[in-house]
């Protein structure tokens, strides 16, 4: 692409292949059309169809049917509520029907009978946060509003557990980080109080593991940025805190490998918009963390794709001041990072999504 990017998407489709979507432009506040896809087996970067609509700090999610979801998003000073899909074997999009609410700072999850949920957020810039949750049927092309959540929230995490529930966790409302968390029963429609967890935070991750339960990772609690982690055990209802990691993170990523283990990458680790590059592996079966090789490059805000092949593939992000165009990939057998062709644009801030089966956090984040 011809345009540097913050605040863009990145889904790993069917094929193996990842789709970054839209974003803007720092130098002239231009919101993007244009997307590209990245081929793990040439490593080439590649332009493919413009969407309908420039969009900047959306959700892009793949799914059941094989096509890609793109909602909402902003220009300045103006959510959008517009949604629209992306057909892999085209490279055409075209226009769904529009979220009821406009938010940023909200977070997407594919249920397991395909629908999507978008839950919280936040107005343009605002502290308040919405407690307002809705549904999107793909089969139907409808988006509802359904039965909002006990607690208003943003920056907050969404994670699909095998029971087919959704924990939503902590996020912040009013400027105050928050503990709390809430289950949402698809089948029922209804959302019940979980357990709060041990830390109050925000701009965190959590990741499902292979065991089911959920860890949740670092993030920050008003101005402290946290190394903090916890478990929590939907058998039981429980949060439980593990050990720490070895840096304090925010504006991280977190990937669970196909070995179980959990890789965590960059952010930022003190009260400075300094960027880091060194990654830790958390292994769930011995409560223990260490270090693994770091990046080539320092970033936060970036995202961490892991590949068909079981590699992951970190891309974008800043290494302050610089808006990065690299990319890089960990081998999770050597504990190695080596570069990558570089993408055709700088990108910066972009939210991520995988097939359903592969364990992950969508979110949205300033």
């Amino acid at each position: 692409m011809s345009h540097s990017r913050e605040s863009f998407a990145a889904t790993l489709l069917a094929n193996g292949s990842v789709l970054v979507t839209g974003g803007w432009n720092f130098d002239d506040i231009e919101i993007h059309r244009s997307t590209e896809l990245y081929d793990p087996s040439t490593r080439i970067w590649t332009p493919t169809g413009n969407m309908k609509h420039g969009r900047q700090a959306h959700i892009t999610l793949l799914l059941t049917n094989g096509k890609v979801l793109a909602t909402g998003g902003m220009i300045p000073a103006i959510l959008e509520n517009d949604c629209e899909l992306y057909n892999p074997s085209t490279g055409a999009w075209t226009s769904t029907s529009s979220m009821t609410h406009k938010v940023e700072l909200y977070t997407a999850c594919l249920l397991t009978n395909g629908q999507v949920l978008v839950t919280g957020g936040s107005k343009f810039y605002s502290v308040k946060s919405e407690s307002t949750a809705q549904l999107y049927d793909p089969s139907k092309d409808i988006w509802t509003t359904i039965v909002s959540m006990y607690h208003a929230r943003q920056g907050h995490t969404a994670s699909l557990l095998k029971s087919g529930e959704v924990l939503v966790a902590g996020g912040s409302s009013n400027r105050t980080s928050l503990d709390s968390a809430e289950l949402y029963n698809p089948l029922q429609g209804t959302w019940a109080i979980a357990r709060s967890m041990n830390q109050s935070r925000e701009r965190h991750t959590a990741s499902l593991l292979t065991n089911g339960r959920v860890l949740v990772i670092g993030g920050a609690n008003g101005d402290t940025i946290l190394n903090s982690a916890e478990l929590y055990d939907p058998l039981t209802g429980l949060w439980t805190t593990t050990s720490r990691m070895n840096y304090r993170r925010k504006s991280h990523t977190t990937t669970l490998l196909k070995n179980g283990k959990v890789l965590v990458t960059g952010g930022q680790i003190f009260d400075s918009h300094e960027s880091e590059s060194s990654a830790e592996l958390y292994d769930p079966s011995s409560d223990i963390w260490t270090t693994t090789g770091s990046m080539n490059h320092g970033r936060r805000d970036h995202t961490a794709t892991l590949l068909t092949n079981g590699k992951v593939l970190v891309t974008g992000g800043r290494s302050s001041p610089i808006i990065l165009n690299s990319a890089e990939l960990y081998d999770p057998s050597t504990g190695f990072w080596t570069t990558t062709n570089t993408m055709i644009s700088e990108q910066l801030k972009h939210a991520e999504s995988k097939p359903k089966n592969a364990n992950l956090l969508v979110s949205s984040e300033r």
